[in-house]
């Protein structure tokens, strides 16, 4: 191989970014993933930010206003909903044993507005025994671990597994010290 192989690097130049291929861009995403608006947004803006440092002339600015329009457009149509996306995530994320502090941190980091979250939360029976013992089976630790000796030394780091999850001290002792599996 020659050193021009190793030494070139192919730059890949993007097509032209319009408010069609926004808009395109958009569903795209949709189609695949549900989202939140704020999601979305920064989704779509990463798109445009990435073909304004190739294209130096093309105007950001008039690109985020068309993100707004085809956001607008998304609200209006009912492709974005940022109430149905909480609920589908927090019957997703307490199913496979989460935490509602875990829960609220994700659904932030989305961009959902927690009055709707917490809501949501309050509508969803919740029992966080239950939760930590099924995030406790899917670890393997705790009551789940089949070694005694090795559940006795691990104590300490499956207590900081339960409590680094979104779980109250006092509910991770109790999973760990529950034998009746």
């Amino acid at each position: 191989m020659s050193e021009e192989q190793f030494t070139s690097k192919k730059t890949k130049f993007l097509r032209k970014m319009t408010k069609k291929r926004v808009k395109n861009i958009g569903l795209y995403y949709l189609k695949r993933f549900e989202s939140s608006v704020a999601n979305l947004r920064t989704v779509l803006r990463r798109r445009v930010d990435t073909y304004a440092y190739q294209n130096k002339e093309f105007d950001r600015n008039e690109a985020y206003e068309w993100i707004e329009e085809v956001l607008d457009d998304f609200l209006r149509y009912g492709y974005l909903n940022d109430e149905r996306y909480a609920e589908l995530k927090i019957k997703d994320y307490m199913s496979i044993g989460k935490s509602p502090r875990y829960i609220l941190g994700k659904l932030r980091e989305k961009g959902v507005d927690e009055a709707i979250v917490n809501s949501l939360m309050d509508a969803q029976e919740y029992d966080p025994l239950e939760t930590a013992l099924k995030l406790a089976k899917k670890k393997k630790i705790g009551p789940f671990c089949a070694d005694e000796t090795l559940r006795r030394e691990r104590h300490n780091k499956d207590l900081a597994i339960l409590v680094r999850a979104g779980f109250d001290y006092d509910i991770a002792i109790k999973v760990l010290n529950s034998s009746d599996v």
